[in-house]
């Protein structure tokens, strides 16, 4: 944390990688803001990136962006949102979305590490290079939102940059937990999504090996450098994570902006 208690910024290469691991099916470059959208599923592929904002950039400038993201935005009729770190470089552009009424959720936390060194994987552990059918029931289950469609989308958004798949399954047979490591082409970084356990499978140490399988193959493939994003209120997760060697790279959350009522009446 910062001497004005907000986090610092991730860097701009991870900003760039962690944009790249979850591409949205249709992207506007619009004055330095990324304007991102996927039929509304997930908020991360439906969220404006503010790529090139600084602190100069402010006033006019800031409701001229505003107002053509606002367009651009309802013509796919979806809300506006923002993915948006709390740093001095963008406290211009939390003002004008304080004094415009947008939400604040979804507080997350950057975590990163450095490469992997030893270890081995877990062979019970299945790795693969497309999600499978189970591996997308599993995570659909414990963080999907939606239907047959919205997960269709969903996966989608997965394959459009390369990854690794892991699942574990239970003493059962039965597919118990999953994850994803995502390796943008031309970074030497991986990112770690979609880590989930089914609920009845959870403190049973099939998360740890999801990971750690996670982490082997990324090593593999020459990654330098892991990232992963968990919820600000996820302390558990959070925990499990430090306890493999990550540490917070910075913290950023959702600006949206509230619905408005259309008039009604004469």
């Amino acid at each position: 944390m910062s001497a004005q208690g907000k986090s610092e910024p991730a860097p701009l290469d991870l900003e760039a990688a962690m944009d790249a691991a979850w591409p949205a099916l249709e992207r506007y470059d619009a004055g330095g803001w990324v304007l991102r959208a996927a039929g509304g599923v997930t908020q991360r592929a439906n969220s404006i990136w503010p790529r090139a904002v600084t602190a100069d950039l402010q006033g006019d400038s800031l409701r001229g962006l505003l107002a053509d993201a606002r367009s651009w935005y309802r013509s796919r009729r979806l809300p506006v949102i923002f993915q948006l770190f709390d740093t001095p470089a963008t406290a211009a552009l939390h003002d004008l979305l304080d004094a415009e009424g947008f939400t604040r959720q979804s507080g997350t936390v950057v975590m990163t590490r450095g490469p992997m060194t030893g270890g081995t994987a877990d062979a019970a552990v299945e790795v693969s290079r497309e999600p499978s059918a189970d591996w997308l029931r599993v995570w659909w289950e414990v963080d999907g939102r939606g239907g047959e469609d919205a997960l269709a989308i969903a996966r989608e958004i997965l394959l459009g940059c390369p990854s690794i798949y892991a699942l574990v399954r239970d003493g059962a047979g039965l597919p118990a937990a999953v994850g994803r490591l995502a390796l943008p082409a031309g970074s030497a970084q991986g990112g770690l999504y979609c880590m989930a356990t089914r609920a009845e499978a959870r403190r049973r140490g099939y998360g740890t090996a999801v990971l750690q399988s996670l982490l082997q193959a990324g090593a593999e493939q020459g990654a330098g450098k892991y990232w992963l994003l968990v919820t600000a209120a996820n302390h558990g997760a959070q925990a499990m994570y430090a306890n493999a060697g990550f540490t917070e790279a910075g913290r950023y959350l959702y600006r949206q902006e509230r619905p408005r009522r259309a008039l009604t009446g004469c």
